[in-house]
């Protein structure tokens, strides 16, 4: 079981991610809207694992990625991303992240990453 912090700017995206992630006996400790966002609440919340959606307001996930591998190198972070988002995820990757998922999520694959990350 991981406690978990899920960045994604669109409130039904963090709906489902929460849905899944509760099933699976995980705890949805805190949600950000945005990288700028998420750097915060990691702060406060120090969660396991954290989900980043790479296009958002603000803060894009590859620069969140960044800035919260500088505060700790040794945090679990999955990308989520829509299609066509390669060069990103890739990036966010030589950046730090472990994985990721691409939207629609599936909850086989969600368990997949959050295994692989832990």
């Amino acid at each position: 079981m991981a406690k978990v912090l899920i960045t994604d700017d669109a409130a039904f995206m963090r709906m489902q991610l929460k849905d899944i992630l509760t099933k699976l006996g995980h705890e949805v400790v805190g949600e950000a809207g945005n990288g700028q966002e998420a750097i915060e609440k990691y702060q406060e919340l120090e969660p396991d694992i954290i989900t980043m959606d790479i296009t958002m307001p603000e803060m894009n996930g590859v620069e969140a990625v960044k800035e919260i591998k500088q505060l700790n190198d040794d945090v679990k972070i999955i990308m989520c991303s829509a299609m066509g988002q390669q060069t990103m995820v890739l990036e966010a990757i030589q950046a730090g992240a472990k994985d990721f998922i691409v939207k629609p999520f599936t909850a086989e694959r969600i368990e997949e990453a959050m295994k692989k990350a832990l």
